[in-house]
């Protein structure tokens, strides 16, 4: 394990199905703590709070978290991480994992796997999971976002489209999972090097991310190669909306019990 790796959660109050997020309470916490824990939980040397807020400034102080005020202009928590990297002054060989504060049910060891598939693996700029996609529904959600890699397992293409598209299958409207390729459902936690985080900040969003509204797309436009590795084990949902914090609540008090 990479002894050098940090974890950044990029937190933010403005949320437009669910206000004030990162301070919603499970249990009797805010949320932020929860994934603070995870962090805390793995092998990372140094976990940081990344916000505007001063309303998430405080509550992140008051649970022992270390925290970096940015700029209230980020489009994205990979601005926010860039943003943080400069200010701590972080060596460009070190590696960061993005942990969005949206996710208390990421166990830890999803944190340590990127960052040790990042150290692994030379020639990508980013890691980040993904796990085998069994339901025909899923294929075709358009908000669930599919990976396509290559044999040693470097992303070719991140869609909301159902990828790999069995032509001789689906056709006539024909919904079904392709024959012979295990279709992979993207997890969004990141791992990245710093030095990459320092590029990203003078990229210009393009047209394959603008279109389809995934971030990642930005990188393998730019040529930067990013390594998916099956995660392993499926980590629990995030939080966007009222309904997913009463779940996220439920797991949680099933974890305890």
């Amino acid at each position: 394990m990479p002894n050098d790796y940090k974890v950044v959660i990029p937190a933010r109050y403005a949320s437009t199905r669910l206000p004030g997020k990162p301070l919603r309470e499970l249990r009797g916490r805010p949320m932020l703590q929860y994934v603070f824990e995870s962090a805390c939980a793995s092998g990372a040397a140094d976990v940081v709070v990344a916000t505007d807020d001063a309303r998430i400034e405080s509550a992140a102080r008051a649970f022992g978290a270390q925290v970096c005020m940015t700029s209230a202009e980020h489009t994205s928590g990979t601005d926010r991480l860039a943003e943080v990297v400069e200010r701590l002054d972080w060596a460009e060989a070190a590696i960061v994992v993005n942990l969005q504060g949206d996710e208390p049910l990421m166990p830890p060891a999803l944190i340590d796997q990127v960052a040790q598939d990042l150290a692994a693996s030379s020639g990508a700029a980013i890691a980040t999971i993904a796990t085998p996609l069994v339901a025909t529904g899923e294929f075709f959600d358009t908000n669930v976002v599919k990976v396509v890699t290559d044999r040693d397992g470097y992303a070719l293409y991140f869609s909301r489209a159902p990828i790999p598209w069995d032509r001789d299958l689906l056709h006539d409207n024909i919904k079904a999972l392709p024959i012979g390729i295990v279709p992979l459902r993207h997890i969004g936690i990141y791992a990245y090097r710093v030095g990459y985080l320092r590029r990203y900040a003078h990229m210009r969003a393009c047209p394959l991310e603008q279109a389809e509204q995934l971030e990642q797309l930005r990188a393998l436009w730019y040529g930067e190669r990013i390594h998916v590795a099956e995660a392993a084990q499926r980590p629990g949902p995030g939080v966007d909306t009222e309904d997913d914090l009463h779940i996220a609540e439920q797991l949680l008090q099933a974890q305890e019990d």
